[in-house]
């Protein structure tokens, strides 16, 4: 195998998701920045991981409409067009 497609940066740490008790109020708004954070970090799947909710899991997907509103009225375009990318993946 080329060594051009070996890892070697296994040390290399996962990134961490600061996330309420999944009982909290707070918790799906957590979730939602979650996965946005790591898309991101080009790690959605730590995130899905970390929180139980898939990238575009339409339980979701008024808090990331929320972030969105926020995002674009604070000029944060990396954060819109992230959360603009998962709505477009909920299904409904």
């Amino acid at each position: 195998m080329s060594r051009a497609f070996v890892k070697e940066d296994d040390h290399e740490m996962e990134p961490e998701f600061r996330l309420p008790d999944s009982n909290s109020p707070y918790y799906a708004e957590a979730a939602a920045w979650a996965l946005i954070q790591g898309a991101d970090e080009g790690n959605s799947r730590a995130a899905e991981l970390a929180t139980g909710f898939e990238w575009g899991d339409a339980a979701l997907a008024s808090e990331v409409e929320a972030i969105l509103e926020r995002a674009e009225s604070d000029g944060q375009d990396r954060v819109a067009q992230l959360a603009r990318r998962y709505l477009r993946g909920v299904k409904r």
